[in-house]
């Protein structure tokens, strides 16, 4: 499915629909249920939803392919990284944002279903840097 929506509105739709999954079924399961609910639910809503997008790092002529992967990519252009744990730390923002400029993109989001509201597991990561790295 091929539709270009604003990046904002993008968040908007996966910010509900992460919400509305946290409501419905709460903290405790895997990380892999929530990609695999959050990337059925999106795709309801009409989203080209992407999962474990493998994402290349090239350094001073060295390609490791496969070097991280993506947990979801929505509409190519927004990428969703998913938790389950008790509480975020900074190094789960800086895997995001890492992401981001590995991949020339230039918003992404930090979901974490472990913590007792979804408010306290959202975070929005910024990439002011769009060029690809390599």
């Amino acid at each position: 499915m091929e539709r270009k929506a604003d990046i904002e509105e993008l968040a908007r739709e996966v910010v509900d629909c992460g919400f509305h999954l946290h409501k419905d079924l709460g903290p405790g399961l895997l990380e892999s249920a929530y990609e695999t609910l959050m990337a059925a639910e999106l795709g309801r809503r009409g989203l080209d939803v992407v999962r474990q997008v493998p994402v290349p790092l090239k350094y001073k002529g060295v390609v490791v392919d496969n070097a991280f992967k993506i947990d979801l990519l929505v509409d190519r252009q927004l990428i969703v990284e998913l938790k389950s744990i008790e509480r975020l730390a900074p190094v789960h923002g800086k895997q995001v944002l890492t992401y981001l400029r590995l991949m020339g993109l230039p918003l992404g989001l930090l979901m974490n279903f472990g913590q007792g509201t979804f408010k306290d597991g959202l975070r929005r990561i910024a990439n002011d840097y769009f060029g690809r790295i390599g």
